[in-house]
């Protein structure tokens, strides 16, 4: 048996006391046939399991037989799954993994670390910003994330005053190191930049939670689909060198999309933004390196601002 599936089984067996094959064949996901052969292979190895016939039996660790891998406390659950949990987004080899152990996890114990492995969403793709301070907040809103509590904090909007805000924390959200709060308001789901908060307080308070079948990766994936439609309103084709491609979706985010190839290593590229003017900033710093195929829009842009710069540095 595969050595994964065997410490995920000795896991279960301790947290359950005792386990049939078709439950182990279900929490495991094997078949029943699988899962007996798994069973008897323990006990052939020197694991001290038994068999319990009858109506009623099943498989038992003799003595209540523990593992070190079992001996977490609360507070180690929690940094495990905190650490880990991220890394379930894009792989799907860890979820499944993280979703087993959560089922071994003794009942006291499983909540917290659910919420803990579901606090934090990793997106790679920014939105044209860069932020690469960690702020010790982030930490701070992880714990009230798993703990289940209310937060309050100053939350100044773009170009607004700060206004006092008391939220629950659903979750955080990685963006290319610009860090989100996912959170519940009077108003509904609200996102939260975390370097415009201000004197975050984690409250005693408890918060009602997350609502029914809540997934923060589908809630996020909403959320920026809200926000690149705001964003994207102008689009343009333009010609680039294959090997810019990757600075050009650093500036444009998920606004910028290889649509086909040209030869001699070039490519199109489908950009956009809420205004002609942002996209023609942008490539205005490309000079000749880059073409723009389709946008008279953008293309006017390009020449006005070419145009003022010719005039100001000329001579």
């Amino acid at each position: 048996m595969r050595a994964d599936r065997l410490v995920a089984l000795v896991l279960l067996m301790q947290s359950r006391g005792l386990v049939t094959a078709a439950e182990v064949a279900a929490e495991l996901e094997v078949s029943v046939a699988t899962a007996r052969r798994d069973l008897e292979a323990l006990s052939s190895a020197g694991v001290p399991v038994y068999p319990q016939s009858g109506r009623g039996g099943g498989w038992r660790l003799v003595g209540g037989a523990r593992t070190d891998l079992s001996g977490l406390t609360a507070a180690e659950a929690r940094a495990l799954f905190l650490l880990v949990g991220p890394a379930a987004a894009v792989a799907p080899e860890v979820k499944a993994a993280l979703r087993k152990l959560v089922r071994a996890l003794p009942d006291t114990f499983r909540a917290d670390a659910e919420a803990a492995a579901s606090a934090v969403v990793v997106d790679s793709s920014g939105w044209g910003e860069r932020e690469r301070v960690r702020s010790g907040v982030v930490e701070v809103l992880q714990a009230a994330v798993v703990r289940r509590v209310l937060v309050r904090f100053g939350y100044a909007s773009r170009g607004r005053e700060v206004v006092e805000r008391v939220v629950d924390p659903w979750g955080l959200v990685d963006k290319d190191d610009v860090w989100y709060l996912v959170a519940g308001t009077e108003g509904g789901r609200r996102t939260f930049r975390v370097d415009r908060m201000v004197g975050v307080v984690v409250t005693d308070s408890p918060a009602a939670g997350r609502p029914a079948g809540f997934d923060l990766s589908v809630v996020w994936d909403e959320v920026v689909e809200e926000v690149e439609r705001r964003r994207g309103v102008v689009s343009a084709v333009v010609v680039a060198q294959a090997r810019h491609v990757r600075v050009l979706r650093d500036q444009f985010g998920r606004q910028c999309e290889v649509v086909g190839e040209v030869g001699d290593g070039r490519v199109r590229v489908r950009v956009a933004a809420s205004a002609p003017l942002m996209i023609a900033q942008v490539l205005a710093g490309w000079g000749a390196l880059v073409e723009v195929e389709e946008s008279d829009v953008v293309r006017a842009e390009l020449a006005r601002l070419g145009s003022e710069l010719v005039a100001r540095y000329a001579g």
